[in-house]
């Protein structure tokens, strides 16, 4: 773990990812925060979904992080040094799947919270952000483990395809296609269906704390839908790795 932290916090660009990842995540959710008007002082948004926004697209910070931890060795040849010098592969993957978490949990812990507060300042009085709200404290702390688990769908994404820019494309595919194909289908049953597979879709429900009953999924079974995504992609990593020549 000491070695895969030193890969990581060495490999070019992981300090401005991680800076990234909180100042791209606060802006566009203090932008989302601003932008909210209410109609005669009442407001019908969920305030706290409202103030997460930015974790769309915090996500693709953490995605392209994760990939790079992996594909950033393939490129260099280091992986090679890597399993000559722990022959176990599958420790090294298990390594890098806990510092990469780890990284991920802390850069995103601090995403998050600055996303609360710049609703709690910005948000309309008609649409109140209350931190002694337990369904806040959810929603942010599930937020944090969404981006935790995206972190190690990315992981596994990129043990199976090596390329870092493939890998990449791959992973945001998955995230963002699942959104459009929801709008665009008609049929309700698979509307739905899509709703409730699409790591996005589902996952993204943790920060719901109002009409829940609407939801495709409640909020932490639409995080456990991204934690199998996650537990799959390093499943099939594990094994390729296991079997392939470095």
């Amino acid at each position: 773990m000491h070695a895969e932290w030193t890969k990581l916090r060495t490999t070019p660009g992981t300090p401005w990812l991680l800076v990234g990842l909180v100042l791209t995540t606060v802006a566009v959710s203090a932008a989302a925060a601003a932008s909210v008007t209410c109609a005669a002082g009442v407001c019908s948004q969920d305030a706290t979904r409202l103030s997460l926004t930015g974790v769309d697209l915090g996500q693709a910070v953490v995605a392209v992080l994760a990939v790079l931890a992996v594909s950033s060795e393939y490129s260099s040849g280091l992986v090679s040094v890597s399993f000559t010098a722990t022959p176990r592969r599958l420790t090294v993957l298990g390594a890098k799947a806990v510092v990469v978490a780890g990284a991920v949990a802390a850069a995103g812990s601090v995403a998050v919270l600055g996303s609360l507060v710049a609703g709690r300042l910005l948000l309309p009085a008609g649409a109140p952000l209350s931190f002694a709200d337990g369904t806040t404290w959810r929603a942010g702390v599930g937020s944090v483990l969404y981006l935790v688990l995206i972190g190690l769908l990315s992981l596994g994404v990129g043990v199976v395809v090596r390329d870092g820019a493939v890998a990449i494309g791959v992973v945001l595919g998955a995230l963002y296609l699942s959104p459009i194909l929801a709008h665009l289908i008609t049929d309700p049953v698979w509307h739905r269906r899509v709703q409730q597979w699409g790591p996005m879709e589902a996952g993204l429900n943790i920060r719901a704390t109002v009409d829940l009953d609407a939801l495709p999924l409640t909020p932490w079974s639409g995080l456990g839908v991204v934690a199998v995504w996650a537990s799959v992609a390093l499943v099939v990593g594990g094994l390729l790795l296991h079997r392939r020549d470095a």
